[in-house]
């Protein structure tokens, strides 16, 4: 006969909220169980750590999204009747679509776009005494994405257009001021990207077909029908919000840079670039969790889910159990040598499978800016880091240096077209 789950503290909003990163993982540890209930938001909730976890959750049998996800990160991060809401096959349908543009043709031109405006914003950086290079990550990215998914910006868009992208997903997860300024971030993009929409379909702009918001703009549901056009635009910011968001794992490859100066002649090699890349992707905090619905009454592990009540799965704890990591919590970049390509031991934005399963499709977008930004920041430019905090911030989400990491004394080590272009 099932057992009831462990019962943690009556309601862990705030337990949550102050620790996002280790809440989980030292809740189950301390009551030395792989799953715990308590209520978050005043909502009964279950909470789940482990790669059996993982697995678990990640069975569409046993969840669904739709409902799943709290209302203040629907409305701020992911916007509503995105691929992330929907389930079964109407999920799978519109996730072919999302992976149509993860081809290696496609990153290739988004990495390759991506360096070209590093390259235009370098000239600026040597005649400025200190960069806070979150800030200059997110302006080049937005610069970026926007160019590649069919919609580049006109100079005086970018501040603006790249802080709705920064607040989106970088204020979306606090209280009080900064997350409203989120919901309104997300507000006006989604009236700038519904406007956009409309003119293609007016045909009163021109865009490539096969270009992201080509696609998108005239993508078909299971029905035959056209997204509506608030539904394409989340769908297309869907597109650049995360790329932006790289922003965050591209200042903590600048940090492991310093804290680990010994990895710098190493990744010149590609085998040992591909190690610290992914060991940034497993060491540095970014998704806390993920969260599902129970779909019908099941039981795991003799444990008792009932229908309906959400279930957070724990992302940061998995990639730094002990039981799947050896020395978890030592930046190693030479363990990727032996992982044994598990996608529910190693679950930095999600898990599963890409193409059925709910993992983050833009992961392979994530992979290869950080290959060209490693190489960037070791082979074209030099710049010196004066003294500042270089503490990761573990209480806000998404974590980020206290400092945000600022250089100085940029110089150009090579010229824009001696880069080596292949970077996949």
């Amino acid at each position: 006969m099932a057992q009831q789950i462990p019962q943690a503290a009556f309601d862990s909003t705030v337990s949550l909220l102050r620790d996002p990163y280790h809440f989980i993982s030292r809740t189950c540890q301390d009551m030395n169980t792989p799953v715990f209930q308590t209520r978050v938001l005043l909502r009964n909730t279950i909470c789940m750590t482990g790669v059996e976890a993982a697995q678990f959750f990640y069975d569409e049998k046993n969840f669904i999204r739709k409902g799943g996800m709290p209302e203040p990160i629907v409305a701020t991060l992911l916007g509503k009747k995105g691929v992330q809401s929907l389930d079964d096959v109407a999920h799978r349908h519109r996730k072919k679509m999302f992976m149509s543009f993860m081809t290696d043709e496609s990153v290739q031109k988004l990495v390759l776009l991506t360096e070209k405006h590093w390259d235009k914003t370098v000239p600026v950086w040597m005649k400025v005494k200190h960069i806070n290079i979150y800030d200059e990550y997110i302006r080049i990215l937005t610069q970026s994405v926007c160019e590649w998914a069919g919609i580049p910006l006109e100079p005086a868009e970018v501040s603006v257009r790249s802080e709705d992208l920064r607040a989106m997903f970088d204020d979306a997860g606090s209280a009080g001021l900064r997350h409203f300024h989120s919901r309104r971030a997300r507000k006006n993009a989604e009236a700038w990207i519904s406007n956009i929409i409309r003119q293609v379909r007016k045909a009163q702009r021109s865009v490539e077909p096969n270009s992201p918001v080509g696609v998108i703009a005239w993508h078909q549901e299971m029905d035959g029908r056209l997204l509506d056009d608030k539904t394409a635009a989340v769908e297309i910011l869907n597109l650049l919000r995360p790329t932006v968001a790289v922003a965050v794992y591209l200042t903590f490859a600048t940090h492991a840079l310093y804290v680990h100066p010994e990895c710098r002649a190493k990744v010149h090699d590609d085998t040992y670039l591909d190690y610290f890349v992914q060991e940034i992707h497993r060491f540095y905090p970014f998704f806390p969790a993920v969260a599902a619905k129970v779909r019908e009454d099941i039981e795991w592990q003799g444990y008792s889910f009932k229908k309906g009540t959400r279930t957070i799965l724990d992302l940061y704890g998995i990639n730094h159990d002990a039981n799947l990591w050896y020395e978890p919590r030592k930046f190693i970049p030479e363990r990727f040598a032996t992982w044994n390509g598990s996608p529910y031991s190693f679950v930095p934005q999600g898990g599963g499978d890409h193409y059925t399963q709910h993992r983050c499709p833009g992961e392979k977008i994530t992979l290869e800016l950080l290959r060209m930004a490693t190489r960037y920041l070791t082979e074209t430019i030099s710049y010196a880091v004066p003294r500042q905090d270089f503490q990761l911030e573990e209480n806000r989400l998404p974590a980020l240096p206290r400092s945000r990491f600022i250089i100085s004394h940029v110089q150009l080590k090579l010229r824009p077209s001696e880069h080596p272009q292949q970077y996949l």
